[in-house]
């Protein structure tokens, strides 16, 4: 059992550890000094990288779900599996919050650079 909530913090962390450099942003390149953006594109993912993650905001939460889930469904070993479901869902949910708000704030900060991004 210990080994599931193990697995789903470990999952977790590397969905949150997917940052905003990941992301595909497109820009209208018409005008554009590509060196000058890939250095503006780094600074604002450093920018990004500030976004505390919520992924163990969702990890407790989910786990407090699951258990008052599996108290209502079942017994004590439902209970403790529905926990740790939780956790795992609430943790990839926190991960993905935080990876949506990390491209957000690269995408805004290249609009204040001037750039036109499409997406």
């Amino acid at each position: 059992m210990k080994k599931l909530l193990l697995l789903s913090l470990v999952v977790s962390l590397f969905v949150a550890s997917g940052c905003a450099r990941r992301a595909q942003i497109i820009i209208d390149p018409n005008g554009v000094d590509m060196s000058r953006y890939h250095q503006d594109l780094a600074e604002c993912q450093n920018l990004a990288r500030q976004v505390d993650s919520k992924v163990g905001e969702g990890v407790v939460g989910g786990a407090v779900v699951g258990a008052i889930a599996g108290s209502i469904i079942g017994g004590s070993r439902t209970t403790d599996k529905m926990a740790k479901l939780g956790a795992l869902s609430g943790g990839l949910q926190g991960g993905a919050a935080t990876r949506y708000e990390r491209i957000k704030v690269v995408k805004n900060c290249l609009r204040n650079r001037g750039y036109q991004v499409l997406n």
